[in-house]
C-alpha cells in the first residue's frame, strides 16, 4: 500500500465531515448530554478563603527591647518570602490538621465509614483535596477551604489561620521558656554571689577598711610622721592600723575589683534575663490577617459548563480522529 493512500489533505476535509456528519453530530450530542447529566450528580462545593500575610519578626524582646541589634527590622512589617515558606509548612502541620479534623468532625461531615481498614488514608487524602495553602505573587498565604456547606468552609478557614498563631507561639514558647529558665538560674546565682561578696566587704569594713588605698598612704605617712616626732604611742596605733590593712586590705582590694567586673556582668546578664522573660512570657499575633473567610453563596465547584464544553469537544475530536483512521475512502 503506498503512500498517498494515506494522504489526507484539506480540500477532502470538509466532504469527510460531511460524509460522517450524522455520526459525528450523533457522538458529539451523546457526550454533551451525558457529561451534562453526569456533571448534574457532582456534587456543588462552597470556597471560602483566608488571606494572611506573615510577620517580619518572632522575637518581641528583640523587636521592642534591642534597638541595636534590630534596626532594620519591625515587628510590624510583613515576612517576605522566607517568612511566606515558613508559615505554609505550619498551616500544613499535623498538629493543625488533626485539631481540625477533631474540631470539626470530618470523619462524619466527609461521610468516611469509620470501619473502614483505610478510614486514615481516606480522610487525610480527602482534607488535603478540599483544603490548599498557597503563596501569592505578593507574597501572602492564601488559605483555601472547599466544602459541601457555605458555612463550614468559611469555618475551617477562618479556624486554620487562628491555629497558626496558637501552634506557632507554642513552638516558640517551648524554646523561650528553656532558654528563660537558664538565664534566670545564671541570674539568680550571680545575684547570690554577689550578695555573699557584699557581706564579706561589710564584714572588712567593719575591721577598718574602707579604702584601702587611700588609707595605706595616709596612715604611712602619719606612721612616719609619729616616728620623727618620737610619739610611741601615736606610732604604736598607727602601725596597729597598717597590720589591719596588711591583713584584711589585699582580700578587700581583690572583693572591690570583683565586685565591680560582676557589676558589670550583672548588668548584662539583667539586659538578658529581661529579654529571656518578655520572649517566654508574651504572646504576640505571627500574622497579618488580610481577609477572614465569609459563607460563599454561589458554589465554585464543579463548573458544569467546562466540564459539559471539554467532554463534548474532546468526544468530537477523538470521533473525528477514529474516522480519519478508519475511512478506506479518504
Amino acid at each position: 500500500m503506498s503512500e498517498n493512500n494515506y494522504q489526507f489533505d484539506s480540500n477532502s476535509f470538509i466532504p469527510f465531515v460531511k460524509k460522517w456528519k450524522n455520526t459525528i453530530i450523533t457522538t458529539s450530542a451523546l457526550a454533551f448530554v451525558i457529561s451534562l447529566i453526569f456533571s448534574l450528580f457532582i456534587t456543588d462545593k462552597y470556597k471560602s478563603s483566608v488571606i494572611l500575610f506573615p510577620s517580619t519578626t518572632s522575637s518581641l524582646s528583640r523587636a521592642l527591647l534591642d534597638n541595636k541589634s534590630y534596626k532594620e527590622k519591625d515587628y510590624l512589617e510583613f515576612g517576605e518570602e522566607a517568612e511566606a515558606e515558613q508559615m505554609i509548612q505550619i498551616l500544613s502541620s499535623d498538629e493543625i490538621k488533626h485539631h481540625i479534623i477533631e474540631k470539626f468532625d470530618l470523619m462524619n461531615h466527609y461521610r468516611i465509614d469509620p470501619s473502614e481498614k483505610f478510614k486514615v488514608t481516606k480522610l487525610n487524602k480527602m482534607y488535603d483535596s478540599n483544603i490548599k495553602f498557597y503563596r501569592t505573587k505578593f507574597l501572602s498565604v492564601k488559605i483555601e477551604v472547599l466544602d459541601q456547606d457555605a458555612q463550614y468552609a468559611a469555618d475551617i478557614a477562618n479556624e486554620i489561620a487562628l491555629m497558626l498563631d496558637s501552634v506557632k507561639n507554642k513552638m516558640l514558647k517551648k524554646v523561650a521558656k528553656q532558654g528563660y529558665e537558664i538565664v534566670k538560674r545564671t541570674y539568680e546565682e550571680l545575684r547570690q554571689e554577689m550578695k555573699l561578696m557584699e557581706d564579706t566587704l561589710d564584714y572588712l569594713r567593719g575591721k577598718g577598711i574602707q579604702d584601702y588605698e587611700k588609707q595605706v598612704e595616709v596612715y604611712s605617712d602619719q606612721y612616719g610622721a609619729a616616728l620623727v616626732k618620737n610619739n610611741a604611742r601615736a606610732a604604736e596605733i598607727l602601725n596597729k592600723k597598717l597590720e589591719n590593712l596588711s591583713e584584711f586590705g589585699g582580700k578587700y582590694l581583690a572583693l572591690s575589683e570583683q565586685m565591680e567586673y560582676e557589676r558589670e556582668r550583672l548588668s548584662d546578664l539583667r539586659k538578658v534575663y529581661q529579654e529571656a522573660k518578655v520572649n517566654a512570657e508574651a504572646i504576640i499575633d505571627q500574622k497579618f490577617v488580610v481577609n477572614y473567610a465569609v459563607p460563599s453563596e454561589r458554589p465554585s465547584y464543579p463548573i458544569r459548563w467546562l466540564i459539559v464544553v471539554v467532554s463534548t469537544l474532546s468526544t468530537f475530536l477523538f470521533t473525528l480522529i477514529v474516522l480519519i483512521l478508519i475511512d478506506p475512502k479518504k
